[in-house]
């Protein structure tokens, strides 16, 4: 295969054989987290046609770049809520000018035609990483999506308003018990008759999926139940990252809607259980991009104390 190389940055198409120093590479990058794993990524191999790479700098991998093709558009990631080049502390922003010129140059020559690019939050960064927020803008790239997430900062908390509180103390008067659960079967049923009955939707994740990804991940993927007199009421599917507890999945019955059980989830997790973790955040409350805010949603999320964060998506023309 050709190298493409520019001041002793050199990019390489990802393969199956390099699945092993491609997760070293997460493992130490600044930016990256566990959904980038190949152990996690690969579980939706059959559905995206990948286009990943590794980019060495003076011979050592300092970066990858997660991606997929579809007809002439590059994506990073579709399969994944975000991408982007994942580096090490040695990429420098002329690396990164560098990284993307490669890219493009590479991209061209197999005939694609746009870049769509997610990059990593910054919530996830373990140090500054955005070279490439500055690499896009050079690129003339358009902010096409933002979704706007609700987090906390354990450090500098925001009380829990009103109604959340009085739903605290209904769930303590249903003596509503938190605790956390390998039997994923129990909550999907509630998640997946909630997302039918409202959207006409299914988890992104199916039952069997979600629980493969668990038992690769098993400290990564936690359920957290509510249960009262002994049935389970309400759930919510934690992804644990060294920055960031995410809250992927939440949804609660009506008998768990009556006794307040996702305040006594969400009170245990951000005070008791999650606590180390510097950020506790619950996900996106928004749709089509972020044109369609659900309010009711986000105030809810607001109400345990979440302020705003963004993901965002961009694009751009080779």
């Amino acid at each position: 295969m050709k190298e493409f190389r520019i001041s002793g940055i050199q990019l390489v198409r990802y393969t199956a054989e390099n699945q092993v120093e491609w997760n070293t590479l997460v493992a130490k990058s600044r930016n990256g987290t566990f959904l980038i794993n190949r152990s996690y990524m690969d579980y939706h191999a059959d559905r995206f046609q990948d286009c990943s790479f590794l980019v060495f700098k003076k011979k050592v991998l300092e970066a990858i770049i997660p991606g997929n093709r579809q007809g002439d558009v590059f994506y990073s990631h579709q399969g994944l809520t975000y991408g982007g080049v994942i580096s090490t502390e040695n990429i420098t922003t002329v690396d990164m000018l560098e990284i993307f010129r490669l890219l493009n140059d590479r991209l061209r020559q197999e005939s694609c035609s746009t870049v769509v690019y997610k990059p990593v939050p910054a919530i996830y960064h373990q140090m500054p990483a955005e070279e490439d927020l500055y690499a896009l803008f050079r690129d003339h790239a358009k902010l096409i999506a933002r979704q706007i997430s609700s987090a906390i900062y354990q450090a500098n908390k925001i009380p829990f308003i009103g109604s959340r509180k009085s739903g605290l103390r209904k769930a303590t008067r249903y003596s509503v018990q938190v605790q956390e659960c390998k039997e994923f079967c129990v909550f999907w049923e509630i998640l997946s008759d909630i997302l039918m009955s409202r959207y006409t939707a299914n988890p992104v994740h199916s039952l069997k999926e979600i629980e493969v990804l668990h038992q690769r991940f098993p400290e990564k993927i936690k359920l957290h139940v509510a249960v009262v007199n002994d049935r389970v009421v309400a759930g919510v599917v934690m992804y644990l990252n060294e920055r960031v507890a995410h809250v992927q999945y939440i949804a609660t019955n009506e008998k768990g809607k009556q006794c307040g059980a996702l305040d006594m989830i969400f009170d245990q997790l951000v005070n008791v259980v999650y606590p180390s973790i510097p950020v506790f955040e619950f996900g996106a409350s928004t749709e089509k991009g972020g044109l369609l805010l659900n309010e009711s949603l986000i105030f809810q999320k607001e109400g345990f104390g979440g302020r705003g964060t963004v993901y965002d998506t961009y694009e751009y023309s080779l």
